[in-house]
């Protein structure tokens, strides 16, 4: 059954046109994402669908008996009610029938009704009544329920007697979204849901919409997420969609195959035009072949032309290198304590980095993951123990909220009086690479979006050129092509990361260690996210069973179980091959890309040579930048790939 049918949806501000023909389905029990990049008019869609906003034209098909629930990014309760208390008014309904329930048990005590048969008789039939409408609206489990959905979004018990308007913003939206998830809408429509959800929430989140009986239409740039729960993937480019079906690994399997054959058929029209157009320009003017030419002319006025695909959208495109190489041993927390004079967040963290670790720290919210951050770079101290930096360790931060970006700048003048030694075409084209070009550089940092200030930040980050980066939630604000990106870029990196993020996808494609973070400590897993996982189940499952022979044998206590010694050595190697193999892919992209700027190289300083370009003194200083930018990222990735080739060696 069709939920939701959306016909050549149009919406424009003003002369931007934000949606152009968009057309979406929703069937019953369907998951769906939406997809594409930031500013593609994702977020206004939903709210047209969700009745928040109209829309200019088009129409929207609803079944009349479909129940609809919306959670907007920014969605937050406004109540002076405990969060309990707010919760349980989605059963206000059960609760009504629950006293009618008490009322009527208190008349049928009286005995003025069970001594008189007819009346009781009554009183009995509306009681079943109400008792059977009770039991179907699941009145008895109505606050297990509750309790159950508090606990999975991070209200511990505890919390449950706060005031919402005490909460934060973020946890005022995991509370909407909590009600939500109560209230069981036909269709839940979700813009991105797991903003504000540390990765215990979030793995929790996915696990309930896996069995949620209704349909799902959501927005989310967490690739993992889309993995896990999605069926149908709308694709939304350029103000339309595009329907595929499966999840979002599917979907860029087929795209990849539709843009091929996409390619395919365009390039052999263009082979059977120019055969064409070749044959009119030869024979039109021959007496004893016009009309042949004349019908070939008629053959190529009737193709219907095949526009060129684009293979891809625009893209940043950027590397992080380094200018000198840190010792062995980069970075040394002892002994740490954490927080503040009045509440500790964390104690007894103990943690050593090694040069070319790549480390996720995870962890709750709230318990001190920014703070232990923040003090390796020192812009906060600890309350106790010692955190070093190892030798030649050069630091950069990358932090969450962007706070080190001043509103009042342009986005030239936020990277160039960072480094006011460089040229301002090299700070230009720096820029360009991160898709600021034209006016866009003038921009106030104030005026921006998420996203474009993440591409600033990560811009300042890139010339820096540090051997050790601290990354906290990279990914934030950034849509799925952004990411995939930065991905790229921080996997080629040389040096040393330690990231905060919850981004599971981003977490398993760069980690080589995942550290937890506790009140009482830190743990840490050799591997990425899925190694990380694997070996908590593992862990849990020795600790069941260590319960369940403590319950037969009676002892208290049983000894705890060797540590596997072969698992260790064994996820040791496989760490060793899978830096062999990431090496072995650099080098061979580096190959192909310094072939690329050699032959680019040698086609623009041709280029400049030419009367009509350095005749035209604009056209002569752009292929110049193009040439100088060309050459110091030639003389980079030559650096890179020597050492490349000598780490082989060793």
């Amino acid at each position: 059954m069709i939920l939701v049918q959306a016909n050549d949806i149009k919406k424009s501000y003003g002369t931007d046109v934000i949606l152009d023909s968009v057309s979406i389905v929703v069937q019953d029990r369907e998951r769906v994402g939406l997809i594409g990049p930031n500013g593609a008019g994702k977020s206004t869609f939903l709210k047209i669908i969700a009745d928040e906003i109209s829309a200019d034209s088009g129409t929207i098909h609803k079944s009349k008996e479909t129940t609809i629930g919306y959670l907007a990014q920014t969605s937050q309760i406004s109540s002076e009610q405990t969060i309990w208390n707010e919760m349980i008014t989605v059963f206000a309904d059960v609760y009504r029938l629950e006293a009618k329930m008490r009322e009527l048990e208190q008349r049928m005590a009286d005995p003025a009704y069970y001594e008189d048969e007819t009346k009781y008789g009554q009183l009995t039939d509306e009681y079943a009544r109400l008792q059977q409408e009770f039991t179907d609206q699941n009145g008895y489990a109505a606050e297990a329920k509750v309790r159950s959905i508090l606990h999975g979004l991070d209200f511990p018990e505890a919390m449950h007697s706060r005031l919402v308007n005490s909460l934060s913003g973020g946890q005022k939206t995991r509370l909407q979204l909590g009600k939500l998830l109560i209230t069981q809408p036909d269709l839940l429509i979700l813009d991105e849901p797991t903003n504000y959800l540390d990765i215990k929430t979030l793995t929790w989140l996915e696990d309930y919409l896996k069995t949620y009986p209704g349909a799902l239409l959501m927005v989310s740039h967490d690739r993992y997420f889309l993995d896990s729960l999605i069926n149908v993937i709308y694709e939304m480019e350029r103000g339309r969609t595009k329907r595929w079906r499966g999840n979002y690994s599917d979907y860029l399997e087929q795209k990849s195959a539709d843009l091929a054959q996409q390619q395919k058929r365009y390039d052999q029209q263009q082979t059977e035009i120019a055969k064409l157009e070749d044959f009119v320009s030869r024979n039109i003017a021959r007496a004893t072949t016009t009309k042949r030419a004349q019908s070939r002319r008629k053959m190529l006025e009737k193709i219907e032309r095949i526009d060129r695909p684009t293979l891809t959208q625009e893209q940043a495109h950027f590397s992080f290198n380094i200018d000198k190489q840190s010792g062995n041993e980069v970075l040394v927390v002892e002994d740490v304590s954490l927080g503040y004079t009045d509440k500790v967040l964390s104690h007894n963290l103990n943690l050593n980095a090694y040069r070319g670790e790549r480390i996720a720290l995870i962890g709750p919210n709230g318990i001190g993951k920014t703070t232990l951050l923040k003090a390796i770079n020192g812009r906060l101290k600890q309350l106790s123990g010692r955190i070093k930096l190892g030798t030649n360790v050069s630091l950069g931060y990358y932090t969450q909220e962007q706070e080190d970006l001043t509103p009042s700048k342009s986005v030239l003048n936020e990277v160039w009086d960072t480094y006011r030694t460089l040229e301002q075409t090299r700070v230009r084209t720096v820029l360009g690479n991160f898709l600021f070009t034209g006016d866009d550089v003038t921009k106030p940092i104030a005026a921006l979006s998420g996203g474009e200030k993440s591409r600033v930040a990560l811009a300042k980050l890139m010339l820096l050129n540090a051997n050790f980066l601290i990354l906290d939630e990279p990914t934030n604000h950034l849509d799925l092509l952004s990411k995939e990106v930065l991905e790229n870029a921080l996997d080629n990196y040389p040096g040393t990361l330690l990231f905060i993020s919850h981004d599971r996808y981003f977490v398993n494609r760069l980690a080589t260690r995942v550290v937890e973070l506790a009140e009482d400590g830190i743990t840490s897993y050799l591997g990425n996210y899925d190694d990380y996982v694997e070996k908590k189940a593992e862990l849990e499952l020795e600790r069941k069973e260590r319960e369940a022979a403590t319950a037969v044998t009676g002892n208290k206590q049983q000894p705890e179980a060797p540590v596997d010694d072969y698992q260790l050595r064994r996820q040791q190697d496989k760490e060793q091959k899978r830096l062999l193999k990431k090496r072995l892919e650099r080098l061979a992209n580096v190959e192909a890309r310094i072939a690329e700027l050699e032959e680019m190289i040698g086609t623009l300083e041709a280029e400049l040579c030419l009367p009509e370009v350095f005749n035209d003194h604009v056209l002569a200083a752009d292929k110049n930048a193009a040439l100088e930018a060309a050459q110091t990222e030639l003389e980079s990735l030559m650096e890179e790939w020597a050492e490349l080739e000598a780490a082989g060696e060793e």
